[in-house]
């Protein structure tokens, strides 16, 4: 199971842990390139600036986001330590948090190991709130200064939703602004995605394959449409009902890298076997993900345990 994002967690993850797993191929590696050719230029002097129909690069160079690079990342709420570890501190503390975190993983990464931040924009609430959907939107400028000092310190940001009865496109679509920066992915997490009638806490959310590749649709098109390097796509997932239809997944979109979050915590064979389950009929083109808890896991993974599991996880985010 995972630790809940709103207050006063129930335990039906534990429950519903592995309910639903269904056999197939094991997950693939995302190979497509989505980046673009420069212009030339016709004056016989060399520019001193980039062409502007240039992709800017990613932090550690490049346009493609893998196999080049992998994250290690604070997960959180700005200014809400309840929501993780992010929370517990400012923007620039949490640069030097994250960065020293991602110093620790060096030794044991033949790639090039990127800080950053997981930030929770959207937030699920027991509240149905002014807009009625149960769920609390940060706004641009609140996320702007963590958004901000991540840019100056070469520090990678996700974007998080938690909908309630809203849907993943349409709060993705208010945060166009900041996701046009090129070194700002997105995350869904289906947990807080919910029916009509349906509250937080009192069953795990869950989300159509559908839903997912109408936002990751919008998504590639924004990052085409304004020449940027490609984008994380970070699907969370602790149980197989989150998804429905998961194998319908669009992953052809060579502006975005499909990365699937096993945010399960517990024992050390609670979250193996979660992070086993969810591999199985895992589309071609998914990487995975491994999320590690400061207070919920017994004992928590250390960074040389957490990338000794197999395959290697290639973003690790800290609650």
């Amino acid at each position: 199971m995972r630790s809940r994002s709103v207050p006063l967690a129930s335990t039906l993850c534990a429950l519903l842990l592995l309910s639903g797993c269904g056999g197939g191929a094991p997950d693939g590696d995302d190979a497509a390139d989505g980046g673009a050719a420069a212009s030339s230029s016709r004056s016989a002097e060399p520019s001193a600036t980039p062409s502007p129909t240039q992709p800017e690069e990613l932090i550690g160079g490049g346009t493609q986001l893998f196999p080049d690079r992998r994250f290690v990342a604070l997960y959180g709420h700005p200014g809400t330590p309840g929501l993780g570890a992010l929370g517990e501190q400012g923007p620039e503390e949490s640069v030097t948090r994250v960065k020293e975190l991602a110093k620790s993983y060096e030794p044991y990464s033949e790639e090039k190991v990127i800080p950053a931040f997981e930030i929770i924009a959207t937030t699920a609430s027991s509240e149905p709130g002014p807009d009625g959907n149960y769920s609390t939107e940060s706004t641009v400028d609140q996320l702007k200064p963590y958004v901000e000092a991540a840019e100056r310190n070469d520090v990678y940001v996700v974007l998080d939703l938690q909908p309630g009865q809203a849907d993943f496109l349409t709060q993705a679509t208010q945060y166009e602004e900041l996701l046009k920066h090129p070194n700002v992915g997105l995350a869904l997490d289906p947990e807080w995605r919910l029916a009509p009638g349906q509250l937080p806490l009192q069953q795990i959310g869950s989300v159509d394959a559908a839903e997912i590749n109408k936002t990751s649709d919008w998504l590639a098109t924004l990052t085409r449409d304004n020449r940027l390097p490609q984008k994380t796509m970070l699907l969370h997932q602790f149980s197989m009902s989150m998804i429905e239809n998961r194998e319908a997944i669009n992953t052809q979109h060579p502006e975005l890298a499909f990365v699937l979050h096993a945010d399960g915590h517990g024992t050390p064979d609670l979250k193996t076997g979660t992070w086993n389950a969810l591999q199985e009929g895992l589309p071609k083109g998914i990487r995975m993900a491994w999320k590690n808890f400061y207070d919920e896991d017994t004992p928590m993974y250390t960074p040389q345990q957490t990338f000794g599991v197999t395959p290697k996880p290639w973003f690790v985010s800290y609650q």
